[in-house]
């Protein structure tokens, strides 16, 4: 069976799920999207990289990462390989010394992964058939990763050093889903 490449287009909260968030996949040249819905602390997870977030202490994918470094682990790839009553199995593709081992791993903690080793996710024909939208039924090509919707007004009256305060506390305080909407309105002001 041949792999098709996915990529990382979008994620936020879910509109179906309360406390949960959507992550959606794009087929890598392709129309068809993979919608993955995963817990706030796996989003987050995800989300801190993504946005080149560094926290105060290393969180438990960033620990992994340490540790599989540490022992000449490489992370090759991520496969969502199944799907069974709407639940996303995938497994870690790694390598040491030449040997290829795969590891099962929740499909939210392989994506998380796969974006600190910068490795890339595939999945097969017969899970983007089965569990694929098409784009214009779910998101717009320009859609850009939104980590959550921000409330303009929550912010529209505070300076940017002030915004960097907040962003900075919020990080010491390990709250990534406010950090990231601090960002995105520093970026809008176009700091």
């Amino acid at each position: 069976m041949d792999k098709i490449k996915l990529d990382i287009i979008g994620l936020s909260y879910s509109q179906t799920q309360s406390g949960a968030y959507a992550l959606v996949l794009a087929e890598s040249g392709g129309k068809r999207r993979l919608p993955i819905i995963i817990g706030g602390f796996e989003a987050q997870a995800i989300a801190i990289e993504l946005e080149k977030m560094t926290p105060t202490r290393p969180l438990t994918h960033d620990l992994f990462k340490s540790l599989a470094q540490t022992f000449s682990i490489q992370l090759k790839e991520v496969v969502i390989y199944n799907l069974q009553e709407g639940i996303f199995f995938a497994k870690l593709v790694c390598e040491k010394d030449g040997v290829y081992s795969d590891i099962d791993a929740r499909t939210s903690d392989a994506i998380a992964l796969a974006v600190r080793f910068d490795c890339p996710i595939y999945t097969f024909e017969s899970i983007l058939s089965s569990a694929g939208i098409l784009s214009d039924e779910f998101l717009d090509e320009e859609d850009e990763i939104e980590i959550a919707d921000s409330d303009d007004n929550e912010f529209s009256k505070m300076t940017k050093s002030e915004l960097e305060e907040q962003l900075q506390s919020a990080i010491e305080q390990e709250d990534y889903e406010l950090a990231s909407r601090i960002r995105d309105e520093i970026k809008k002001r176009g700091a």
